[in-house]
Formats: structure tokens, C-alpha cells, sequence
């Protein structure tokens, strides 16, 4: 069975009054929906406040759910509009103003880890530099590896516009990092 049918059955479980079949749908999708709330926030604390606030909704609106989508896509798409509404009520982005820490991906070479690492904060802290529109499709598409289609669900656009504001997006990250391109030459 894979994560859309076992997702449909929770979801129905739920409806019908198993609160475990909630719970399950929480440790699911915990991670991945405080993931997407960080990336556009830029803050643990408001990508926790987002996290408790998506489930609420979700709990509150299950019966908003169509199962002929991936329920995936839907609480993605809560959780990015979440996100964004908090910015709104911030008023105002704020600047990007330190580093991300990210570990090194696992290895024997020691140099090569922290070259590693130091490449990942890089791309990262670009990334996190960046206006929220680009961050959040180059996170939903890199790091959290959606469709297109998906994308275009979560951000209720067309797929032709998802693909022009993803190009559109790593032709600026392309600028931001452009000297790792000759560094890697």
C-alpha cells in the first residue's frame, strides 16, 4: 500500500472518530510540514506556532479534504499558506541575517565532508536570502522533491507558471552562487 491509500485511510478513520488515526497523521507529517513553514519563515519559533496551527486546521477542516488529491498536496499547501499569512501579519519580510548550521552528509574523508558542508550552508543561506516566492518553490521542488503538478496544487498555480517561476527562481540562485560555478570547474 503506499502513503496516498494508507493516507486516505486515515483520514476516513478519522472521520469516523479514531483520534490514533490522527495521530498517526501528525507523526507523518510533522517534519515535513514544520520543514515547509521554516523555509518560508526563516524562524524556528513561527515554523512551530505554523506546525500546531496546520494541524488544528487540518483537524477542524478534514472534511474539506477531497480524496481524489494527495492529502500530501493539502496540508502542503495549509502549511504554506499558514506561512505566508504569518509574513502578512508580520507586515513585512525580514532580512536574512545569519547562517543556517547544516551538517555535512556522512563520509570517510574528513575534507571532503566539510567541503561538503560548507557548500550545502552556502546554497542554504542563499536560498534563505531569498525573496519567499523563490524560496518556497525551490523548496517545494528541491528539498521537498514535488511535482510540478504538485507544486501548482500547493500554490493553486498552473503548471506552466510553476516551471516559469522555478526558472525563474535558480536563474537568481544562479547569481547569488555564481562563483561556486567556476570553483567546481
Amino acid at each position: 500500500m503506499d502513503n496516498d491509500d494508507d493516507d486516505r485511510q486515515l483520514v476516513e478513520r478519522f472521520r469516523h472518530g479514531d483520534r490514533e488515526a490522527f495521530a498517526d497523521l501528525v507523526v507523518r507529517y510533522q517534519r515535513p510540514v514544520y520543514n515547509a513553514a521554516w523555509w518560508v519563515l526563516r524562524s524556528v519559533e513561527d515554523a512551530s506556532d505554523v506546525a500546531q496551527s496546520v494541524f488544528l486546521k487540518v483537524a477542524e477542516r478534514l472534511d474539506d479534504y477531497d480524496p481524489r488529491y494527495r492529502f500530501f498536496s493539502w496540508i502542503y499547501r495549509i502549511a504554506v499558506n499558514e506561512s505566508l499569512n504569518v509574513l502578512r501579519r508580520n507586515g513585512h519580510e525580514e532580512p536574512f541575517d545569519g547562517e543556517v548550521d547544516v551538517p555535512g552528509p556522512d563520509g570517510d574523508d574528513p575534507e571532503r565532508r566539510a567541503s561538503d558542508a560548507e557548500l550545502s550552508a552556502r546554497v542554504r543561506n542563499a536560498v534563505m536570502g531569498m525573496a519567499t516566492n523563490d524560496r518556497t518553490v525551490l523548496m517545494l521542488r528541491h528539498f521537498s522533491e514535488l511535482s510540478y503538478l504538485e507544486i501548482g496544487q500547493i500554490l493553486e498555480l498552473d503548471e506552466k507558471t510553476v516551471k516559469s517561476r522555478l526558472f525563474e527562481a535558480r536563474q537568481r540562485l544562479r547569481g547569488l552562487l555564481g562563483d561556486l560555478h567556476d570553483e567546481r570547474r
